[in-house]
């Protein structure tokens, strides 16, 4: 099993996971086709199948267009808002191609409807691999758009954290970085996340990305598998584990925030599709 890290848009991951021995390939989050096929022909593999995490139009924009171009293509995903949706699956339902093997984790807070894939080969001495699209990245958690800090901590303590350790981490965005500084925030003293940080900022000044990380690398730096740590009880002034994690994901929403960053009017119109004709363009 390959996993093809593909960056596009400002700074979304999508992934092409191929089975090496037929070349067939599963996509993961196909946000933009243009770049999707253009990895598919350089690695000479052939498209079974769309997994997508959530309908948000950064993730899923492609599906319509990749349909039309490979019919019979398959799209998976747990939310009927998915463009070009064939199979609708649920927490806990395996899916076969060829020899990788994908498990559905439903992880609705994000969005009510967002599912992570995790994926791995029988007899094979590769580590799995999580697509953990917009609930799990390195070093932070998603927004709790369409949910509340019960679901999110629920996923990330009964769902994602008890994966296996070595579990591969392939989120959806790239915001190590970010995430990373608020973490020393939190912990200022925590000598991982200071190495980690400064991994990253290598990363970047390399334009390199910072995925994968794995699990077990996460409960060491990343705040929101960290609930029950007295540093991060004291930064939130809470001790219950949901409400130290409802703390840490209002503090992380107001910290830095990019005085770019659109209105909140302006991030619904694209999560409706509005821009799309002027993206499309380009």
């Amino acid at each position: 099993m390959k996993v093809k890290v593909i960056s596009v848009l400002e700074d979304n991951y999508m992934y092409l996971v191929i089975e090496e021995s037929t070349r067939d390939a599963v996509a993961v989050d196909a946000a933009v086709p243009k770049r999707l096929l253009e990895i598919i022909r350089k690695e000479d593999v052939v498209l079974r199948a769309i997994l997508t995490t959530h309908h948000h139009w950064d993730h899923a924009r492609g599906n319509e267009e990749l349909a039309q171009l490979f019919p019979g293509l398959r799209v998976f995903g747990a939310d009927e808002r998915i463009g070009a949706l064939t199979h609708k699956v649920t927490h806990g339902q395996e899916l076969t191609f060829g020899a990788i093997r994908v498990r559905c984790l439903f992880t609705p807070c994000h969005t009510s409807g967002h599912m992570c894939y995790f994926m791995w080969e029988d007899d094979s001495p590769d580590a799995p691999a999580l697509f953990s699209g917009d609930t799990l990245f390195v070093g932070g958690c998603g927004q709790f758009f369409e949910g509340t800090a019960e679901q999110m901590h629920t996923n990330l303590t009964q769902i994602l954290g008890t994966l296996p350790k070595d579990t591969k981490i392939f989120c959806g965005h790239e915001c190590t970085i970010r995430n990373l500084k608020f973490a020393l925030k939190v912990e200022p003293e925590n000598e991982v996340v200071k190495q980690k940080l400064a991994w990253a900022r290598q990363r970047d000044d390399d334009d390199l990305p910072t995925v994968p990380s794995t699990l077990q690398e996460e409960f060491l730096y990343n705040p929101f598998l960290r609930l029950t740590e007295e540093a991060v009880q004291r930064f939130t002034g809470r001790t219950e584990p949901v409400e130290v994690l409802r703390a840490l994901r209002s503090e992380r929403d107001n910290f830095k925030r990019p005085k770019e960053r659109p209105n909140p009017q302006a991030m619904l119109a694209f999560d409706w599709g509005l821009f799309r004709p002027f993206l499309e363009k380009k």
